[in-house]
């Protein structure tokens, strides 16, 4: 991971952001291809956003379309990671809100970490 440094520090507003919002430590890790935010939460579910083609970009600002995508992991090696549910907004905090209020609606996802309150968007 020798550019995760880097997007560390290009993408700490975003890290601070995701952060504040899940309680949860955010990082930045190499998912193969390129970089991505991670969250990791309970009973094997995680969040990964990026902002260009599957992948973060190399400027924050670069891209138009924040992705974030709620995950299960797989309990084998040999099967991919499921995909719960995946949301795209042109700021990163509105694609969070809709993911998990996708989520939440659709019951997929733990109700200890939804009990918290935090997780559903603010309505104006």
């Amino acid at each position: 991971m020798p550019l995760a440094h880097a997007f560390t520090d290009r993408y700490a507003d975003e890290l601070m952001m995701l952060a504040a919002a899940t309680h949860r430590p955010a990082s930045i890790v190499n998912i193969g291809r390129g970089y991505a935010i991670r969250i990791d939460f309970e009973y094997q579910h995680y969040l990964l956003a990026v902002n260009a083609e599957g992948i973060l970009a190399d400027q924050p600002d670069a891209a138009a379309l924040w992705r974030v995508a709620l995950f299960k992991e797989s309990d084998s090696a040999d099967t991919p990671d499921h995909v719960i549910v995946t949301a795209e907004h042109s700021w990163l905090v509105d694609a969070f809100d809709l993911a998990f209020a996708e989520v939440e609606a659709t019951g997929q996802w733990p109700s200890a970490d939804l009990a918290f309150g935090s997780f559903n968007p603010v309505v104006s």
